[in-house]
């Protein structure tokens, strides 16, 4: 095949796109070749990680795909007992942390007043400082 493209190149100055075509097929070859050699040292290097991408991808690829009427009849019971879990474990650490808060004493209303006093003593010591710095600059006038 080389003679042939060194012939259309000697009489036509470029190649054909006969030419051309034969020369992105074999780069695309080599790249996929090249890939594949890749992908086979990035696996038994890290095979965990190969699976754990493999597993990301098949669920994003699932999740994109509509849901079958028969998956929807299956799967039904199934998620609806995962959500009330869900909702009870959230139901359950919401209260767990509302007890604790209250037995340390941090009711809302004292997080109001902590807050309004953390607001209260920010405004006076910039006053005092902006007091400071106007004090200072007179002096120096």
């Amino acid at each position: 095949m080389t003679d042939t493209r060194t012939e259309e190149m000697e009489n036509t100055g470029r190649s054909t796109p006969r030419q051309r075509a034969i020369d992105a097929y074999g780069s695309t070859r080599e790249r996929v070749s090249g890939a594949g050699r890749r992908a086979g040292d990035a696996l038994e290097e890290a095979p965990l990680v190969a699976l754990a991408a493999g597993l990301a991808a098949g669920a994003a690829i699932a999740a994109l795909l509509p849901r079958t009427r028969t998956e929807d009849r299956l799967l039904k019971p199934v998620t609806n007992r995962a959500r009330e879990t869900a909702q009870s474990a959230f139901q359950a650490a919401k209260d767990a942390g509302r007890e604790r808060l209250d037995e340390l004493g941090l009711t809302k209303d004292r997080g109001s007043d902590a807050i309004r006093s953390i607001i209260d003593g920010a405004r006076d010591a910039a006053k005092a400082s902006a007091q400071a710095a106007v004090g200072t600059y007179r002096k120096g006038e």
